[in-house]
């Protein structure tokens, strides 16, 4: 006998919007935007899904909100800056492979990748981010021209696909210090005069 429950607050935590929003970063992360769906989220949250509507008007709107990724400008930019020009290179591969080393901090940013490769809004929103927000404000500080701050950022932005999405060996299983010295010099090149 399945035992129907009435209206009202559900039993458990009292942080509802924030059980759907991580659910909502897992869903996000395993199927990105377009196959990720408000019931799907629901059940993952274990909540009926006109809550989540409640909470978030559309699916849009979740991402938006589920997307606060670990990597604002206000940590980035300095920790990038803050040090030798010539140590830069290293700082960059060091701060995304820390970023990336836990999944409370990989979840959204690979949710956010996996999304922008099917969904036009998403594309949108992590290209606005990161070149204007992030890239640009860094590239003119240290007086790099933008096309050089954006290889640096494809080659790392390959690294994450094939460490987090493809899950290539050995790349997926390397200590972040082997990435870091491998790395490192390369990224270096690109914001040497």
């Amino acid at each position: 006998m399945t035992v129907k429950r009435g209206p009202g607050r559900r039993p458990g935590s009292a942080d509802t919007r924030g059980e759907i929003l991580a659910a909502a970063r897992r869903v996000f992360a395993e199927k990105g935007f377009d196959k990720a769906t408000v019931r799907g989220i629901a059940r993952e949250a274990q909540v009926d899904p006109a809550l989540v509507h409640h909470y978030f008007d559309t699916k849009e709107g979740m991402f938006a909100a589920a997307m606060r990724l670990p990597l604002t400008p206000e940590v980035v930019v300095p920790a990038l800056l803050d040090g030798p020009r010539e140590e830069i290179g290293e700082r960059l591969v060091r701060l995304l492979l820390e970023v990336t080393a836990t999944p409370e901090t990989r979840e959204p940013m690979i949710a956010l990748i996996r999304s922008a490769m099917t969904h036009e809004y998403a594309a949108s929103m992590f290209r606005e981010f990161v070149s204007n927000a992030l890239l640009f404000r860094v590239a003119d500080t240290i007086g790099v021209p933008h096309l050089r701050i954006e290889a640096a950022f494809a080659q790392m932005f390959g690294v994450v696909m094939a460490r987090y999405v493809l899950r290539l060996e050995p790349m997926a299983g390397a200590e972040p210090e082997e990435l870091v010295e491998l790395l490192a010099p390369t990224i270096q090149r690109y914001f040497t005069p």
